[in-house]
């Protein structure tokens, strides 16, 4: 699937149903885009055509083990309303640490990313972010 952001080619994978909640409409299959890191709803089939995601393709810095990635790439993509999603972002980044990634320190990387051009001002939310975290 292509980003409706960008039009890049997206990585799809399943939302755990720890953070069906948290995934944007609840979504059980999600869209999340390696150039500008949008994510979005996805269909079923998406999932099922990409049953191990490529998050290698975002960047060297980014996890690549879904247990990591994947509480990542949503709280990322919740960034664009952290007044709304404020709690859902603290509990994706403490898991994020809880299994052994810096989710602060992934974030300093992407922005240096010269490949990436997020959606969001992430320089902006990187710093609300630590303040929310520590």
């Amino acid at each position: 699937m292509a980003c409706s952001n960008c039009g890049t080619a997206t990585i799809s994978f399943a939302v755990p149903d720890d953070y069906q909640t948290d995934a944007p409409s609840e979504a059980s299959v999600v869209t999340f885009c390696p150039h500008c890191l949008n994510l979005e709803p996805a269909s079923e089939r998406a999932a099922a055509a990409s049953s191990d995601p490529e998050f290698a393709r975002i960047s060297d810095s980014f996890p690549t083990q879904p247990e990591r990635a994947i509480p990542l790439a949503l709280a990322i993509g919740l960034c664009s309303s952290l007044a709304t999603n404020r709690t859902a972002i603290e509990l994706l980044l403490r898991e994020v640490e809880r299994v052994g990634t810096d989710p602060l320190l992934v974030l300093d990387r992407l922005i240096a990313d010269q490949s990436i051009d997020p959606a969001i001002d992430l320089e902006r939310r990187r710093h609300q972010l630590e303040q929310l975290l520590y």
